[in-house]
């Protein structure tokens, strides 16, 4: 057979379409002729119906048709020793069942299945001609796929009424992966950066960090439906469904870390709020202590003014024994006392860098809403970063696996 196009290979159906021009040929032995001394090298028929044929037939076929633009493109040659070839061009629609656990990133094998319908094995047995039994026409050019190989093979099946000869043709397609990097994976990165966005606005800009969550996450959604609505609801995680999940995760725990952020910082304002209160109460209390040690000061120094001035109206002459105020630096009790006192340094912890870095922001109760977001901006991208690298590592080795 002779490959001419494949013109689509859908997923969603799992089937592909091909164009081809397929020949057998056997030998019948009725049907030999005189060559009139090699002047005669084949005979030519238009009526296939004329002489005996193999019931051959397309065991995956979904869909077929044959080609009669402008004439039927099928023609019979006998050859003078008994030999026939029979030669059409059709288009066929036919199954290929795929495993999509790793799609994008896989691999899919469609075979192509001819068998006899009535004759056992015992009657008719298909074999590939030797040589090149398969050809593909140069330049073949594929939607989002790349024809890798093909494979010949034979594929005899055994039934409660006997054993069936069957050939097949495998075809190794590998998916195009840049068609989907710049259509899945790019957009749905650039979405999920873009909703880290809100971490860098201001905790009193709402509408803004909200309009920005809401609408990541819905977009997100959006690609998302997209995406499973071209593929086929099978059983199992695709490597697709992975990707999309983990990145609808991030957006909407960016908006949810919003959600905490405004709960913090109204809880940051009610305590502000508190303490203030709280300061104004300490100050009043601390303005009437001030008041009160003022009064009492003042009515001790009336009342030593008054025992004073008594004094010295009653005798003149007295005189009063002073003692010093400050020491001399020879004073032996002086040096006692220093010699007693001693003082004990403890040795400087070692800081860790994560509290370093923690303690260059206040820990005041005002601040946990600012603590937040700073985090958050640390955290997200470096999450995000150990997921990509844990996802491409896993799917691009398995892919080598399997192939």
């Amino acid at each position: 057979m002779f490959l001419r196009s494949i013109s689509k290979i859908d997923d969603y159906k799992m089937e592909y379409s091909v164009q081809l021009t397929f020949r057998e040929q056997w030998l019948d032995e009725r049907l030999k002729f005189d060559d009139i001394g090699g002047r005669l090298k084949y005979l030519t028929l238009t009526e296939a119906n004329r002489v005996w044929m193999p019931d051959l037939f397309f065991s995956n076929e979904k869909e077929g048709h044959f080609h009669n633009i402008i004439m039927p493109n099928v023609y019979i040659r006998i050859f003078p020793y008994g030999s026939v070839l029979y030669s059409i061009r059709i288009s066929l629609t036919l199954a290929c069942p795929m495993n999509l656990k790793l799609y994008p990133l896989d691999r899919q094998v469609c075979s192509l299945r001819m068998a006899s319908y009535g004759w056992t094995t015992a009657d008719l047995v298909f074999l590939w001609k030797e040589g090149d039994p398969v050809q593909v026409v140069k330049n073949l050019h594929l939607p989002r796929f790349t024809l890798e190989k093909f494979l010949t093979d034979y594929c005899n099946s055994k039934t409660n009424t006997g054993e069936y000869s069957c050939l097949k043709v495998d075809l190794l397609f590998k998916r195009e992966f840049s068609y989907y990097l710049i259509q899945i994976y790019t957009p749905c990165c650039m979405l999920v950066i873009v909703s880290w966005v809100s971490f860098w606005l201001d905790q009193g800009a709402v509408p803004a960090r909200v309009s920005l969550g809401v609408t990541t996450l819905l977009t997100m959604a959006t690609q998302t439906s997209g995406i499973n609505a071209s593929l086929p609801p099978v059983s199992y995680t695709k490597a697709i469904d992975v990707w999309t999940g983990v990145c609808l995760t991030f957006v909407f725990g960016a908006l949810l870390e919003f959600a905490l952020v405004n709960y913090a910082s109204r809880s940051d304002n009610n305590n502000a709020h508190n303490e203030r209160l709280k300061k104004q109460k300490k100050d009043r209390a601390a303005d009437i202590h001030r008041e009160n040690m003022k009064k009492k000061r003042r009515e001790l120094e009336q009342v030593s003014l008054d025992a004073a001035s008594d004094l010295l109206d009653t005798d003149s002459n007295a005189t009063f024994a002073m003692k010093p105020l400050v020491r001399h630096p020879g004073d032996p009790l002086a040096l006692e006392k220093l010699r007693q006192c001693e003082v004990h340094m403890a040795p400087p912890k070692r800081q860790n860098c994560c509290k370093t870095w923690l303690s260059r922001f206040p820990t005041r109760q005002c601040s946990r809403s600012k603590r937040i977001d700073v985090i958050s901006r640390i955290t997200f991208p470096l999450v995000f970063a150990l997921f990509n690298l844990v996802y491409w590592s896993t799917y691009l080795f398995r892919e080598e696996d399997d192939q």
